[in-house]
Parts: structure tokens; C-alpha cells; sequence
């Protein structure tokens, strides 16, 4: 036979493989590879899913409508818009696992007829599972994990992304009493111009929250990064004392400190506003609105998470400067650099180019630090848009979603703010990711 008739009739039959693979999970293992063990545990999958295809088409249809208002029914016989929106989120996912796993089985039978025009011997086997215990342990061995992170982090993140374009939210669209519905972009353009207290509020809060993280951030660096020069060239003998002390702020956890600062500086009976009276610093009857002031307020939070967070960036520097080879020190101490040229021109350079990532992550944690603020000021001082929106003084952009779900059940602009923080952040921990030597390299 012709070289190009061989060639034809193997491209031809190759397509069958395609097609038959396609049209039924597990048909080409058995039709064409001989594989009938693994190809009929692959087609009772497909049987599975042919059998539960009417659940599946229930379960997405119910997704579309969200259900229907049944005020003549009990409560409890009501459509619940939040299950059929979490149980459709999560047969969309098992509807993807389910794609990927027929596109695997169709891979699978076309590289079993490729090897077989190589070697002339069908892929068989007295194990049927060879192939997938050895070439694909990899796929197995992750497939746990995959499956608890579809399930565990992305239907929970799809479905809060889903839920700022409904109108979820008290009082007239709280399940099961009544049901939710789509909306489209409307929270989206109300937040963004829409409506002028929630606009207002929103570029208040974000401003706040990018200043919050750059100030956190950059003084905890800042003061770490002095802290710990100081103590590394100092010759006193007690400066592991001194390291111990300093690290104390950073032992305790941080929601019992940020409790303790919270009444230490009450306005009223505050040990802070107590005892500059006792020292006649303060007049008797006045206090300093350490956290009722907006601004003051502000100031205090950066100013306690300072103490607190200094000890963070002490140990990361400390380290750091222990790998400074000495000779680039001892060379610039006979140039004639002075101790500040020395810290502006090597050490802190060199610092900076080893800590960048960990600034990065730092501030993104900042960003979302909810403790700091809500266990000091709880979010406050009231301001004028507070009762409508109960974005308060010192309330970031996750301290204003914690009180949007909990006080005013406003889920559909706690989920807009949700999906802008994450549209936001999501790029840097991924820039900053891949530009690390584990993720280029596969190796730290």
C-alpha cells in the first residue's frame, strides 16, 4: 500500500478515536484500545451524570430565576434564593470538574492510538491502571487539593462576586421570607455615581484605606528598619534584653492589645487622659478625643499599630543585616563614610532589595488588617453619612463590609466593596508572586 494511503487511512481512523471519544466517555477505550475495564468505569461516569442530568438542569434553571415569591406558603416551603444560588455556583463547579475529566479521557484515548501506530501493540494491560498510576500520579496526587480549593475557595469566592449583582438585602429581599433577584450592574452604578451618600462614603473609606495601608506599612518598615540598626551596632552587652523587650508588642495577640489601647485612651476615664492630669499636664475636665475626633482617631490607629507592628520588621531586618558581608563595611569606613552614609548608601539599599516582596505583602495585609481598626475604634467616630451607610471615621474598606453584613444585612454593596477590594489587591500578591525565584524556578 502507497506510503500516503497509509498515512490517509491512519488520519481517518485517528478521527474516529476523536469522535467516538467524544461522543461518549470511555467508547474509544473500549472500541479502539481494548481497554474495556477502564473504558466502562469511564462510561458508568457519563451514566452517572445522564442520570442526574434532570437534578443538573433543576439546579441551573433555579440559578437563573432565583425562585418564585410564595407569600401563601409557610416560610419554610419558600423558595430560598442564597441555597439555590450556592447550590448553583456548586453544580456549575462539578459541571467544570466533570468537562475537564471527559477532556482528560479524550486525551487519554488519542495518545493511547498515537502510541500504538509507534509500537503496533494496543496500550493493554493486566493492571488498567498502569498508565494512570504512573504518568498521571502527579494529576492524582493533586486532585484532593484542587478538589478543596474549587469547593473551599472558589465556589465561595464566585458566589459573593455573584451577590453584588443581585439586590440582596434587608428588608424586602431576605430569604426565605422573600426571595432575591438579578439585577444586572445596578449596586455597581449606585456605588459608582449613583447615588451620592453611598459615592461620597465610598471614596471617603477607599482614600482612607490606601492612606491606612501606605502609613502602617511604611512606619513599621521605617521604625523596624532603625530599630534594628541601632541595635546591631551597638556594643552594649545587654541587647538581647533590649531585643526581648521590643519583641513583647508583637508576642501578644493582637486583639487583646488593640482591646487594652482601646481603653487605655477612653476619653473619659482613659489611663492615658488620667494620668496627664495627675502630672497637671492636662487641666482637670479636659481629655484628649484620642478616638472620638475623626482625625485624631485616624492618627492614634497609625500610631498604635506602629507599637505594634515595629517588632514585625525589627526581626525581619535583623535578620537581613546578618548576611551584609562586613567588607563592604570596612571598605567604607576607610573611604570616609560616616554612620548616616553609610546606612543611606549600603545597608539600607541593600536591606530594601532583599524586603521589597514583604513590603508589598505587608501593605496588602494592611489594606485588609481588620483587627487594628475595629477592635481600637470600632470603625468610629460617627460622621454625617454614617446612618445610611454606617461607614464611620476610621472604617476601611473591610471594617465597612463587616458592618454593611452584620448591622445594616446590606449584602449586595458589602459584596461590590468585596469584589473592588480584590479587583484591586488581586494583581499585586500575583505580580508579586511571579516575580519571586520559587515561582521561576520551582525552587526558593
Amino acid at each position: 500500500m502507497p506510503e500516503s494511503n497509509m498515512k490517509n487511512n491512519a488520519d481517518s481512523v485517528r478521527s474516529k478515536v476523536l469522535v467516538t471519544s467524544l461522543l461518549f466517555m470511555g467508547l474509544a477505550h473500549i472500541v479502539f484500545l481494548k481497554q474495556y475495564l477502564k473504558g466502562i468505569l469511564l462510561a458508568l461516569i457519563e451514566i452517572v451524570m445522564i442520570i442526574l442530568s434532570p437534578r443538573v438542569v433543576t439546579v441551573l434553571f433555579h440559578l437563573i430565576t432565583l425562585g418564585d415569591p410564595k407569600p401563601d406558603l409557610p416560610i419554610r416551603q419558600r423558595d430560598n434564593s442564597v441555597f439555590m444560588l450556592i447550590d448553583g455556583v456548586m453544580m456549575l463547579a462539578v459541571l467544570g470538574i466533570y468537562l475537564a475529566l471527559y477532556l482528560i479521557t479524550v486525551r487519554s484515548a488519542l495518545k493511547g492510538w498515537d502510541e500504538y501506530k509507534i509500537t503496533g501493540r494496543m496500550p493493554q494491560s493486566k493492571n488498567p491502571f498502569g498508565e494512570l498510576l504512573n504518568k498521571a500520579f502527579p494529576i492524582f496526587g493533586l486532585s484532593p487539593a484542587v478538589l478543596m480549593i474549587v469547593f473551599f475557595v472558589i465556589v465561595p469566592l464566585v458566589f459573593s462576586v455573584l451577590v453584588a449583582f443581585t439586590n440582596y438585602s434587608t428588608p424586602d429581599h431576605i430569604p426565605p421570607n422573600n426571595t432575591i433577584d438579578w439585577v444586572g450592574g445596578q449596586n455597581f452604578a449606585a456605588m459608582f455615581g449613583g447615588e451620592k451618600t453611598w459615592t461620597v462614603a465610598l471614596g471617603r473609606v477607599a482614600l482612607w484605606t490606601l492612606v491606612w495601608g501606605a502609613l502602617a506599612t511604611s512606619t513599621c518598615y521605617f521604625g523596624g528598619t532603625i530599630l534594628a540598626v541601632v541595635l546591631h551596632e551597638s556594643k552594649i552587652k545587654v541587647i538581647p534584653f533590649f531585643r526581648t523587650i521590643f519583641i513583647l508588642p508583637y508576642a501578644v495577640p493582637a486583639v487583646v492589645s488593640m482591646l487594652v489601647w482601646q481603653n487605655l485612651l477612653n476619653g473619659s476615664f482613659g489611663t492615658v487622659n488620667q494620668t496627664l492630669i495627675a502630672l497637671h499636664i492636662l487641666r482637670p475636665g479636659t481629655v484628649i478625643p484620642w478616638l472620638s475626633s475623626q482625625w485624631l482617631a485616624k492618627f492614634t490607629c497609625v500610631l498604635v499599630n506602629f507599637w505594634a507592628g515595629v517588632p514585625y520588621f525589627m526581626l525581619l531586618v535583623t535578620g537581613t543585616l546578618t548576611a551584609i558581608p562586613k567588607d563592604i563595611y570596612e571598605a567604607s569606613s576607610i573611604d570616609g563614610a560616616n554612620k548616616v552614609q553609610t546606612f543611606t548608601r549600603i545597608t539600607l539599599p541593600l536591606i530594601l532589595y532583599q524586603t521589597m516582596p514583604l513590603i508589598i505583602m505587608s501593605f496588602t495585609f494592611n489594606i485588609n488588617n481588620f483587627g487594628a481598626i475595629f477592635f481600637l475604634t470600632g470603625g468610629g467616630p460617627i460622621v454625617s453619612d454614617s446612618t445610611t451607610t454606617s461607614a464611620a471615621g476610621t472604617d476601611i474598606l473591610v471594617t465597612w463590609i463587616y458592618k454593611l453584613t452584620i448591622t445594616l444585612m446590606d449584602y449586595k454593596y458589602a459584596s461590590v466593596l468585596a469584589v473592588m477590594i480584590f479587583v484591586v489587591l488581586a494583581p499585586f500578591a500575583i505580580f508579586n508572586f511571579r516575580r519571586t525565584r520559587s515561582f521561576k524556578e520551582g525552587r526558593v
